[in-house]
């Protein structure tokens, strides 16, 4: 029981540090090597044309673009 107590401990101190970490500087956690845009793909397929499922996507981002644009107040 101790085992567990202790490892919950830590996690949780890990937890709040890096919680800290993230309100001081603004910064989410990020992998070290900058992901695919280092390597030069666009997007997470790299297909030329995209699925239907992500045109869906797409489309609905650029109707919350529109609105927000168009928004009067």
């Amino acid at each position: 029981m101790q085992t567990v107590f202790a490892t919950f401990v830590i996690f949780l101190s890990v937890f709040v540090l890096m919680s800290v970490g993230y309100i001081i500087k603004r910064k989410s956690v990020s992998g070290s090597c900058g992901g695919l845009a280092n390597v030069g793909v666009d997007k997470a397929c790299d297909c030329p044309e995209p699925c239907d499922k992500r045109k869906a996507k797409m489309a609905e981002e650029a109707r919350a673009a529109k609105l927000q644009q168009d928004r009067i107040i």
